[in-house]
């Protein structure tokens, strides 16, 4: 399964349970996370996609530290079976 596969499931699912799954894109700084996930509920999360087997590279683990210090969930996601519990753990969060 490739990167762009994966991705377009986890938007999928995403729409799937009514939430929006844009793609993060941020002009200037490097190693954003993929997606921003949007779930009802003002449930909010970052995806970092990756294929299979692959790993996040050191600017984008750097990101993933400060958002996570800013209170903000963010997952690395290289594998199909995991969706679904991504999904639920930002279903889950509540970010006030």
């Amino acid at each position: 399964m490739t990167e762009k596969e994966l991705e377009m499931r986890l938007v999928k699912e995403v729409r799937r349970r009514g939430g929006r799954a844009f793609k993060f894109i941020s002009p200037g700084i490097n190693g954003v996370p993929d997606r921003l996930v949007l779930l009802p509920g003002g449930r909010v999360g970052f995806v970092e996609v990756k294929a299979p087997g692959k790993k996040m590279r050191p600017n984008q683990i750097k990101r993933k530290g400060e958002l996570e210090g800013l209170g903000f969930l963010v997952y690395c996601l290289d594998d199909p079976k995991r969706i679904g519990g991504v999904v639920d753990a930002i279903a889950g969060s509540r970010t006030t």
